[in-house]
């Protein structure tokens, strides 16, 4: 019996190891098989995933990709976090936003959040939520020293923070035990109305220099990254603008004669979290790497250049319809920011798009906090990601192209500059813009939206929000394009009684036409046309029957090539001859194309294709008012 050496993996330990080469032959080997001849690195790029950006995803990684060391946590560049002991020590600080204008029943939901498990709070104030005269009653009953407070006033934050100050003082709580944010941020709000009102940018600086020297565990200022995640960026778009926004917060400081360590501790940042994890991971470590390295040059010490950071859950990924499924998608997302490393973590509740939050939706949000943290345990390991040779390259690809788009935005004149001109705007919209091309064509799935739709479901029904902050950047969400044939639909059915229809008219066995049926039924679903699939098969004899039948004149080929060869032709013939305006067939039959146009087939639909341009005609075909 030959015992196996006690080191290393010793399991494994008499077998050879095998190189990066034999891999990458056995990735050709099996390429091959679906008709791609390629072999060495390339193809292991042909399994390599582009990004936004320029960025690429391989499919294998190894200790030779891993960037140069990464600290450790505490210490520069605090891409490992910006603590030693982590955000704290029970995990992140779990934050609740509120934008509820009545004082009375935002009191009422604060203090059930502060109950069960929210540790901070975030309140809108002003003309997007409580009035400043009503702070003191929404905050009635609230222990001040135990929850930090983040407000969010826009340009009211100078009165809305002056009287949460005397609410400091009016109940006793000493200077030194007051935390939070008090959320002043100019630059946010020339990006989010395209407006600089005079006097908030000394306002703000007046702040934090009364911050510093009263308050020392309380910050002034928020650098908020949102606006340019909302309006379509990308992460290396929300990085470099967050950095420059950043750096002009320094200059006001600094200018104001605060030390640049002073003006970076009266900074918080905030950054959006997605459901795609490991880019969010990426993002807040590569973040607190940014802003080591922006701090240590303009000359602060190693306590000011570690980054506080605020994360919140997209609303840009959040839907209005299938809207359950937003808790699965902020549950990743949330799990992703406190792997990141975010101080503070805000789920957004899954009707937030709808409108007010009910006290169901507030309750899984912060459960979604509270379910990582003490179920979960990811607070009792720091930067839990660390080490993983993908998240440490794409943590070190997204800070060099920040890096780049950081500088060009101060070539450009800085943050203010490059808003006013335009530049932040049009290159968020060209990013905008091709990824809209991709969710259109669904090679970026919405789920429950452009994919696996439930056409049949009841609305959910909130209160409305006080009005947004409009007239800078734009706001989007994935779902915009199919929101808009969806409600297209809505109306149709309301006016008419019945949603706009097509028969799904499928030929052969159901083995044969099954998959492409699904297809189409998605397909149509998504843009709110009901698929009416009866009866289950159709042939050229029964054709007419079933059109007349499912009251519609539209009506969609389904099956497999060769049931297409065998029958397309005289069904859609029959088809058109019943009355059908178009028809489509679901795939591309290749040599048989033009054989089906000929016989009355009008469109092809298949994977890849541009469903919003598809389902906008379809809709248009059917007298459905845009």
């Amino acid at each position: 019996m030959t015992l196996l050496p006690d080191s290393g993996l010793s399991l494994a330990a008499e077998f050879p190891a095998p190189t990066h080469e034999q891999w990458q032959g056995l990735v050709a080997g099996v390429l091959r098989k679906s008709g791609r001849d390629v072999s060495g690195a390339a193809a292991e790029d042909a399994l390599s995933t582009s990004l936004e950006d320029g960025l690429t995803t391989r499919p294998l990684y190894t200790a030779a990709d891993a960037p140069g060391d990464a600290g450790m946590p505490g210490f520069a560049p605090f891409t490992r976090g910006g603590t030693p002991g982590g955000p704290a020590p029970g995990g992140w600080d779990v934050r609740q936003r509120h934008a509820r204008t009545d004082p009375a029943r935002t009191n009422e939901a604060v203090l059930d959040d502060l109950a069960n498990g929210t540790t901070s709070l975030w309140l809108a104030v002003g003309a997007a939520g409580v009035p400043v005269s009503g702070l003191a009653e929404a905050l009635d009953g609230v222990y001040l020293d135990l929850a930090p407070i983040a407000l969010d006033a826009g340009d009211e934050f100078p009165a809305a923070c002056a009287e949460l100050l005397r609410l400091y003082d009016e109940r006793d709580v000493p200077r030194g035990e007051v935390r939070g944010t008090l959320g002043a941020d100019p630059i946010g709000r020339l990006a989010r109305t395209g407006d600089e009102t005079p006097g908030l940018q000394d306002a703000a600086a007046e702040l934090a220099g009364r911050c510093h020297r009263e308050y020392p565990e309380l910050r002034a200022l928020v650098v908020d990254a949102l606006p340019y995640h909302e309006a379509g960026g990308s992460a290396v778009q929300e990085l470099g603008c967050s950095l420059a926004a950043g750096v002009a917060a320094l200059r006001d400081l600094t200018a104001a004669g605060l030390s640049v360590e002073a003006a970076c501790g009266q900074l918080e940042f905030r950054y959006a979290a997605t459901a795609d994890q490991f880019l969010t991971i990426a993002k807040l470590r590569a973040a607190r790497r940014l802003w080591a390295r922006v701090a240590e040059v303009s000359g602060a010490g190693p306590a000011g250049a570690a980054q506080r950071q605020h994360a919140v859950t997209s609303s840009v990924m959040m839907t209005r319809r299938d809207p359950w499924v937003n808790m699965l998608r902020t549950t990743v997302a949330s799990l992703a920011a406190g792997v990141g490393g975010a101080d503070s973590v805000t789920v957004l509740p899954f009707d937030h798009t709808l409108g007010l939050p009910d006290g169901f939706a507030r309750r899984i949000a912060r459960n979604t906090s509270t379910i990582l943290i003490e179920e979960s345990h990811l607070g009792r390991v720091i930067d839990p990601a660390g080490g993983s040779w993908y998240v440490e390259r794409l943590t070190d690809d997204l800070a060099h192209a920040a890096w780049a788009w950081f500088q060009e935005i101060e070539r450009a004149g800085g943050q203010r500059a490059a808003l006013r001109d335009g530049l932040i705007a049009e290159r968020l919209a060209a990013t905008w813009a091709t990824r809209s091309e991709k969710l259109a064509r669904r090679r970026e799935p919405v789920t429950g939206v452009s994919e696996f739709p439930q056409l049949a479901e009841a609305p959910v029904v909130r209160d409305t929000p006080p009005p947004a902050a409009t007239g800078g950047l734009p706001t989007v969400h994935r779902d915009d394009a199919f929101e808009a044939l969806r409600s297209r639909s809505d109306a149709h059915l309301a006016s008419t009684g019945a949603r706009p229809r097509v028969l799904l008219a499928a030929l052969g066995p159901a083995a044969a036409h099954t998959a492409r049926v699904t297809f189409a039924s998605n397909l149509f679903q998504s843009g709110g046309v009901e698929p009416v699939h009866d009866p289950v098969t159709v042939d050229a004899t029964t054709a007419a029957d079933a059109l007349t039948a499912s009251g519609t004149t539209l009506a969609c080929l389904c099956s497999n090539d060769p049931v297409y060869a065998e029958q397309a032709a005289q069904v859609a013939a029959a088809l058109k001859a019943a009355g059908a305006t178009r028809v489509y067939l679901a795939g591309r039959p290749g040599e048989q194309r033009e054989t089906l146009i000929r016989a009355g087939v009008d469109e092809f639909v298949a994977v890849g294709d541009d469903a919003v341009a598809v389902l906008s005609a379809a809709l248009d075909h059917l007298g459905v008012a845009r």
